[in-house]
């Protein structure tokens, strides 16, 4: 895992099991929320805790990024909102996007990156857009100076895509989605130029913190 090349120590949570999130970051260089099979506006108790909890590395400044549902809960948390696509379309296989309004400083693009989502989110009000696509506007966003949120997955390995286009097959069939055999053939053409992207990325959003090395993501 490129963070654990880069020094730090991971404190994995699991709210959906009952673990609890910390109280404060000071222990904690950055935090990431990842993507799951539910929607950021279920009314489970602890969707809602997790959301509410985003305010605690906002409030002291720690480097935040949500990815797919975590970019959707971040932008739930500062006031916008999560819904599906007015045609009813998906993402999910790989898709071109383009970055916006000087996104492309933050590190080198690749030419499509891995979805896997039905519902998007509004920009909240103060984030800044920083990635755009074709029928899904808002892919990547930034609010204040360390808080990210991007609706794709970089950080999906060809295994977990195996496991994804089986456990996920019956959505092959919803509008805009690609078969099982255009993901796989995607990721051979694809993976390299989006862990790259990720590389850079992860150094850029931590570099603010390089004397928390030792403390835990």
């Amino acid at each position: 895992m490129m963070l654990k090349a880069m020094g730090f120590a991971l404190d994995i949570r699991r709210p959906c099991l009952g673990d609890a999130l910390p109280e404060t970051m000071d222990e904690h260089a950055g935090a990431i929320i990842f993507g799951g099979p539910m929607s950021a506006n279920d009314k489970e108790s602890w969707i809602t805790r997790e959301i509410d909890w985003i305010g605690v590395p906002l409030k002291e400044q720690k480097p935040f990024l949500g990815v797919c549902l975590g970019a959707q809960m971040l932008a739930l948390h500062l006031g916008g909102t999560v819904g599906s696509h007015a045609e009813d379309r998906v993402e999910i296989g790989y898709y071109p996007i383009q970055p916006v309004n000087g996104g492309d400083c933050i590190s080198d693009w690749p030419q499509k990156v891995y979805q896997w989502h039905r519902e998007s989110f509004t920009l909240p009000r103060e984030a800044k857009l920083f990635a755009s696509g074709e029928h899904f506007e808002n892919q990547a966003y930034r609010y204040g100076s360390a808080a990210y949120g991007i609706q794709f997955h970089p950080e999906v390995t060809r295994l977990t895509m195996h496991r994804w286009v089986v456990t996920g097959a019956y959505r092959f069939s919803l509008p805009g989605a690609q078969k099982a055999d255009e993901h796989l053939s995607g990721h051979l053409i694809h993976d390299s130029a989006v862990k790259n992207w990720l590389s850079q990325f992860l150094q850029r959003w931590l570099m603010q913190v390089p004397e928390m090395m030792q403390k835990t993501a």
